[in-house]
């Protein structure tokens, strides 16, 4: 993989999150800064969301927020990013994101990191891109998750192939090892109906 400039992270925004997860955040802003990784986010000052920002604009790096203007219009956008990009409709917002990041890192979030996380895996699984995908399992977090993928692939509704997509980690601290390291095999779209 090419060098690692910039990082979209999905995450929740939730102001509820227990602080394990918001230290993870807070820890991945910073390895981000650190390595000169330009954080791309859904641009909120709240939740993990803020904490990420906060903590790598803190350690003097770049993030760039994207925001739906309808969500921007609740006063939750982060105004202290490097770039805040307010943009029309949460369908631009994805295909932003996408488009300005190198590989997707996934942090403990609630429907919306779900929806993000499975959009970019969908398209690797039909061959729309082959940027890495990693899911951190911060305090077993996912696991429930991960108990249904496995059963998709036990029904048959999964391929193995391509339930290894997304990448697992336990820690923030290997999602850089993570994102660099290549795949094993390229995935054929045939693939999804042979």
């Amino acid at each position: 993989m090419p060098k690692l400039t910039s990082l979209c992270v999905y995450c929740g925004s939730s102001t509820s999150a227990r602080p394990v997860f918001m230290e993870a955040a807070a820890t991945l802003g910073r390895l981000a800064a650190k390595r000169g990784v330009r954080i791309i986010f859904g641009g909120g000052r709240v939740g993990l969301m803020g904490a990420i920002a906060d903590a790598a604009l803190a350690a003097g790096g770049k993030v760039h927020g994207i925001i739906p203007r309808h969500l921007d219009d609740y006063e939750i956008g982060h105004r202290g990013a490097t770039e805040l990009e307010i943009v029309e409709s949460m369908h631009v917002r994805k295909m932003r994101m996408f488009e300005e990041s190198d590989a997707f890192c996934v942090l403990p979030g609630g429907f919306g990191t779900l929806d993000e996380t499975f959009e970019m895996v969908t398209w690797v699984q039909l061959g729309l891109h082959e940027k890495p995908v990693v899911l951190v399992n911060v305090d077993s977090f996912w696991n429930p998750l991960l108990d249904l993928i496995g059963h998709q692939v036990e029904e048959h509704f999964v391929r193995p192939e391509h339930a290894k997509v997304l990448r697992v980690v336990e820690r923030v601290e290997q999602v850089f090892d993570a994102v660099s390291d290549v795949p094993a095999e390229r995935l054929s779209p045939a693939t999804k109906w042979a």
